[in-house]
């Protein structure tokens, strides 16, 4: 996949946002008359499209009937051995910038603390953050798999 594509209400914002997560700006461009760029990190590139009169986006995660995008998963197996530990290190970064930078970044919000979960033979620590925008983020690594 080349890249996964956000619109965001505020371009500078989101951009603040995923380079909390380590993401860096490769690129800067205009698409029809709005900004946007590429990010890369995390194993991936994102794009971001500023969309100049926004509508609030929908409640992908609480709202159970939702159709269409749900959200970006991270693996994080091969950056953290711990997502507990990585998350309160994020919330933290967070905190600590939105504090020197509040117009761009607000503290962290969590949607899901770190959980276990069996998916197949998996045993999978995930947590879902998100991002300025509403939108559901997952961050998850592989603990091993269930056994027989």
């Amino acid at each position: 996949m080349h890249h996964a594509s956000i619109r965001t209400a505020n371009i500078h914002r989101a951009i603040a946002f995923y380079e909390q997560l380590g993401f860096i700006v490769k690129e800067r461009f205009t698409t029809g008359y709005t900004l946007a760029c590429w990010l890369e990190g995390l194993g991936g590139r994102i794009e971001l499209i500023e969309i100049p009169e926004p509508k609030p986006a929908p409640d992908a995660f609480s709202d159970e009937h939702y159709v269409g995008y749900y959200h970006l998963s991270f693996d994080l197996t091969e950056t953290t051995t711990n997502l507990t530990v990585w998350l309160n290190k994020l919330k933290a970064s967070f905190d600590a910038a939105a504090q020197s930078h509040s117009e761009f970044l607000s503290p962290l919000k969590v949607l899901l603390e770190p959980t276990q979960q069996i998916i197949g033979d998996r045993v999978y620590e995930v947590t879902f953050i998100a991002d300025n925008d509403g939108l559901p983020l997952e961050f998850i690594r592989v603990l091993g798999t269930v056994a027989n």
